[in-house]
């Protein structure tokens, strides 16, 4: 774990993967570089911008003027805000615009927007055409440290979250931290969990850090926390370019990237995709009760547990299942909602479980009758 540099130069993050390689440009401004960027990957290239509608009254103005700055023509997609539009309905409405736009092969989809509207875009894109390319423009913090990286796309299915979907790698990222002001304080918080997952998982010295430095993260703006804020991104993305790099298609190492995310995903389902838990909340929730279901197995002391619950409540994140405002369903109903993740394999549960702070690792065939005994008991508290 490095100090944060302090310089006003971008900062850029390679993934290496071989002929579709690209890079992540993190940096305060630098969405302006967007058309300069696009005109060198793909000369000629028009663009079709995927965004939603809270997105597009703040940040659509300037991505279409840095894209006509480079002589870069562009169409606008704009889709309802809110997990509602990561569905069978908001993908061919996303899949037939670009068509009406009459959107080639060689050009680009743009996706201008936070986790929704990368994974709509991304999938529309890696199916318009049998293959368009695309580029991500993350305007929220969950969305620049984790799902704008790493080529992940899709919608959620009624029996499920991302279950539909596609493995599909922009050719360029565009993390800009000014984006981040606009952001309700309740999606940072949420944002931020993710940021916090990359410590719990395998970065032990991070988790410190962010312990010591989260409200300058939270700053951000123009003072001194936006060099706390562009660090921490840039150590996260630095971490899942490295993993995704080694194991792009989740066959292994990249699992650790769901820390939290079976609960949470499992807890997201049990309230509709509503706004009543949003995915990053779920996240922290996840995490909390990926740590105590470790320290009931044995495998860390309560002490890690409750110093994780302790940072994330710090911040503001829920860390109980009761925190969830109109509740959630019982012990039966969300065992059979992870019994539908993405990890389980013929059938035998699979939970990202931790040895300490720092120190995950993929648990299989998990027992679910082990589960159901802890969510009773953290549905009671």
């Amino acid at each position: 774990m490095t100090a944060p540099l302090r310089g006003s130069e971008p900062i850029l993050v390679p993934v290496a993967l071989g002929d579709r390689a690209y890079e992540i440009v993190i940096g305060r401004g630098v969405l302006a570089s967007l058309g300069k960027g696009i005109k060198a990957l793909r000369p000629g290239a028009r663009t079709a911008i995927v965004t939603d509608e809270t997105v597009a009254r703040h940040h659509l103005a300037a991505t279409e003027a840095a894209l006509a700055e480079a002589g870069i023509a562009t169409s606008r997609i704009v889709m309802p805000p809110g997990e509602g539009s990561k569905s069978y309905a908001g993908f061919e409405r996303v899949c037939e615009a670009i068509i009406a736009a009459r959107i080639e092969r060689g050009d680009l989809a743009i996706a201008l927007g936070g986790g929704v509207i990368g994974d709509l875009a991304g999938f529309a894109a890696a199916s318009v055409r049998r293959g368009l390319d695309f580029v991500q423009v993350p305007t929220t913090l969950l969305a620049q440290v984790d799902s704008s990286v790493g080529g992940k796309t899709g919608i959620n299915s009624p029996q499920g979250k991302n279950l539909v979907g596609a493995f599909h790698q922009p050719v360029l990222v565009i993390a800009d931290t000014a984006l981040l002001d606009t952001l309700p304080q309740r999606d940072f918080r949420a944002g931020y969990a993710e940021v916090a997952k990359y410590g719990l998982l395998g970065d032990a010295g991070f988790f410190a850090w962010l312990e010591a430095n989260w409200q300058d993260v939270f700053a951000g703006g123009g003072s001194s926390g936006s060099f706390a804020r562009e660090h921490a991104i840039a150590v996260c993305c630095r971490a899942k370019a490295g993993i995704v790099a080694r194991d792009e298609r989740e066959t292994g190492e990249r699992a650790l990237l769901n820390l939290g995310h079976t609960f949470g995903h499992a807890l997201e389902a049990g309230c509709g995709f509503s706004d009543r838990l949003l995915h990053g909340e779920g996240v922290a929730l996840g995490m909390a009760l990926a740590f105590e279901f470790s320290a009931r197995k044995g495998l860390i002391g309560e002490a890690d547990a409750a110093r994780v619950t302790a940072h994330l409540a710090a911040v503001g994140l829920p860390t109980r299942i009761d925190q969830i405002p109109g509740g959630v369903p019982g012990a039966d109903t969300l065992l059979d909602l992870i019994a539908q993740d993405k990890k389980v394999k013929r059938g035998k549960l699979t939970f990202i479980l931790v040895r300490g702070i720092g120190a995950a690792f993929v648990e299989n065939n998990v027992d679910p009758a082990e589960v159901r005994a802890f969510l009773e008991t953290r549905l009671k508290d």
